[in-house]
């Protein structure tokens, strides 16, 4: 491992042991599991199909811009995934749980909520009145990848990052 990866998981592990202890709690894992499988991409997927039913031409471009940003942000996290190989919380201290199974080996960055922020925010930009549910469930998309014991706060917030970076850069290109 890189030294300063080690340096990290170190100094990120006891939060990943406080969230992953109270994610154990069923009344609290459940809700979580649930609202990560649902950021695995069924959300998403529903919701760029529902876009054009509701909002036409404009939601079919949404959708279409959601899409492509999606394509990237595969791209981009499954490459930094590669390069960096950063253990899981779970794999690297035997004392936090993987709440739900991992869906590949490495933890940086979460793409899970780099899904969800660079999808959130193009649709917010497109229909700022969906604000209300996409800005909430990407903020549980995000804790639960933490709580569940899949990722590090930093790998969330780097994921964050670039999920915006994705999102913003794109908005250019689509206008």
């Amino acid at each position: 491992m890189k030294p300063w990866l080690q340096h990290l998981n170190n100094r990120e592990a006891s939060i990943c042991r406080t969230w992953s202890r109270s994610g154990q709690r069923v009344w609290v894992q459940r809700p979580f599991a649930l609202v990560s499988r649902l950021g695995d991409g069924v959300f998403w997927y529903c919701l760029m199909a529902i876009l054009p039913l509701l909002y036409g031409v404009e939601g079919l471009k949404a959708s279409l811009h959601m899409l492509i940003t999606g394509g990237v942000a595969l791209a981009l996290y499954k490459s930094l995934k590669g390069v960096t190989r950063r253990e899981r919380p779970c794999h690297y201290a035997s004392d936090i749980m993987a709440l739900v199974p991992p869906l590949d080996r490495y933890s940086f960055p979460s793409g899970h909520t780099l899904h969800a922020v660079s999808f959130s925010a193009v649709a917010v930009y497109y229909f700022p009145q969906l604000a209300w549910l996409l800005i909430p469930f990407t903020a549980l998309v995000a804790s639960s990848r933490i709580l569940l014991g899949l990722h590090y706060p930093s790998d969330v917030l780097v994921a964050t990052l670039i999920g915006l970076t994705l999102a913003y850069s794109s908005l250019s290109m689509f206008d």
